[in-house]
């Protein structure tokens, strides 16, 4: 994705379509599926807000985790947030995915959790 064609409203959106693609793979029972899917509603969004907040989108989760973790320590109110990107990405993304060990309950409730997530980032896009 290039700056230019970037709009944080559209990814925005399209973060809201995954993780409902997810919850729609966690009620057919591929929970694998259902969290790599989560995973990625989550990374959108992320790359929402940092477009939003700096004008520059980030190219690679590993950047996305980066600048988030910046922009957390020049601004408390993204802590929350920055936490919730970490634990989805071990979890869902790492462990779940990667490596197939999926604890049901955890996957489950971070899975559900992605839509505050979203909402969260959204709100967070402009800075206070």
């Amino acid at each position: 994705m290039t700056t230019a064609d970037a709009d944080p409203v559209a990814i925005f959106a399209d973060a809201r379509g995954m993780h409902q693609a997810a919850l729609t793979q966690w009620a057919a029972g591929d929970v694998r599926d259902a969290a790599e899917k989560a995973w990625c509603a989550t990374l959108r969004a992320t790359e929402a807000l940092l477009l939003a907040r700096t004008g520059e989108a980030p190219q690679t989760s590993t950047a996305a985790g980066r600048r988030l973790r910046a922009a957390a320590e020049g601004d408390p109110s993204l802590h929350a947030l920055r936490n919730g990107y970490l634990e989805r990405q071990v979890v869902l993304h790492g462990e779940c995915f990667y490596h197939e060990y999926c604890e049901p309950i955890v996957a489950e409730r971070l899975i559900r959790e992605t839509a505050d997530y979203i909402q969260e980032a959204e709100r967070l896009s402009v800075p206070a």
